[in-house]
């Protein structure tokens, strides 16, 4: 199995001290926790696309390439990409760029993008998000396997012939469709042979094991192998100590704080204690055994081979965080890595390829 550290760089007030970093703390901090996975041995490092109130990791491209002058082994995401909200001809620009500067240890995973404030900032409804996530997917990809194309779509001026630069490093991308509930995006990653990433956040394991299914019966439904489907899943909260008391002690806090937020926001409570998120959700939460427990419950129904884990450090000290994640590469990765068989990412197919030249 295959371990990343997600952020999408929320931008409020510490939950303890009530303390707000400026954005440029805020942005270094993210780029320092980075550093810090690759030294404890995560994987990958994701940031996120969003462009709305309490968030700041709009540009997604510009923070990782930061993080990929400070680092060299650690592959890196996109959480999602918001193809939905951009050009895909200067999406490209961007991740070629990216990917270039970081010696090919760019993967994407891409989402339509979801908030009021897509709507207003850049014209983007529910009634054509779908089909511009598709047709941005489309000309994107395309534009990374060709250097010449000849397109012509709905929502931006046709191509004829024309080729984006730089070319990247990587001559195909992998790119993972991130969803939540929605067989749009599922039906989309399977028709092209492309991996999903679930969101497994909000609710119970459910909704979103069924989605994974309907994702395997659509990926051989479009004649691809079985054993060749990948799946990646993310988590509702993170927080590991030697006990179980300890670890939801600390998380107690970062959990009824989100509460009174969801609540005081009108939004529907899905786990109403951080007990019961604990046992009914997918949070990593506890002592390394029970998080080693919950991840191999999760994987019977997903299947999945990569994890996210969040990489911030709300509602606990910076020590706290840390220690969280030292324990979970001491005590939890190597048994997991172990257990469940995993593809190589980005990072590591670009130094198995160095070995071999």
């Amino acid at each position: 199995m295959k371990f990343l550290l997600m952020t999408l760089i929320s931008h409020q007030p510490d939950p303890i001290s009530q303390e707000k970093k400026t954005p440029a703390e805020r942005l270094r901090d993210v780029v320092e926790t980075a550093v810090l996975a690759e030294e404890l041995g995560f994987d990958g490092f994701a940031v996120g696309e969003r462009h709305e109130d309490p968030f700041i990791s709009s540009s997604p491209p510009v923070v990782l390439s930061n993080i990929a002058a400070r680092t060299s082994t650690i592959s890196l995401f996109t959480a999602v990409t918001t193809l939905s909200l951009l050009d895909p001809v200067r999406a490209f620009e961007d991740y070629s760029t990216l990917d270039n500067l970081s010696g090919g240890r760019l993967e994407l995973i891409i989402g339509k993008g979801n908030g009021a404030a897509q709507a207003e900032l850049f014209h983007v409804t529910p009634d054509d998000q779908w089909d511009r996530n598709r047709e941005g997917y489309e000309l994107f990809r395309a534009l990374w396997e060709s250097d010449s194309v000849t397109w012509s779509g709905r929502f931006r001026p046709s191509l004829v012939e024309a080729k984006a630069l730089p070319r990247p490093l990587q001559s195909r991308i992998r790119v993972w469709h991130g969803s939540a509930t929605s067989k749009s995006s599922v039906d989309l990653a399977a028709r092209y042979g492309d991996p999903i990433f679930s969101a497994n956040v909000t609710n119970p394991i459910e909704p979103y094991a069924e989605l994974i299914r309907h994702y395997r019966q659509q990926w051989e439904f479009y004649g691809h192998r079985p054993e060749d489907a990948l799946v990646g899943a993310g988590t509702a909260g993170f927080h590991i100590a030697e006990t179980s008391q300890e670890a939801v002690a600390a998380y107690r806090f970062t959990f009824e704080a989100r509460l009174a937020a969801q609540r005081s926001a009108g939004f529907p409570v899905v786990f109403d204690s951080v007990e019961d998120l604990v046992e009914r959700g997918s949070a990593l939460i506890g002592s390394p055994q029970q998080v080693i427990d919950k991840v191999g419950r999760y994987h019977e129904q997903f299947g999945h081979e990569v994890i996210h884990l969040s990489a911030d450090a709300d509602g606990v000290t910076p020590q706290q965080q840390r220690r969280s994640l030292e324990l979970f590469q001491s005590a939890v990765a190597p048994v997991l890595r172990e257990r469940i068989s995993s593809r190589p990412l980005a990072s590591q197919r670009s130094t198995l390829k160095e070995v071999l030249v």
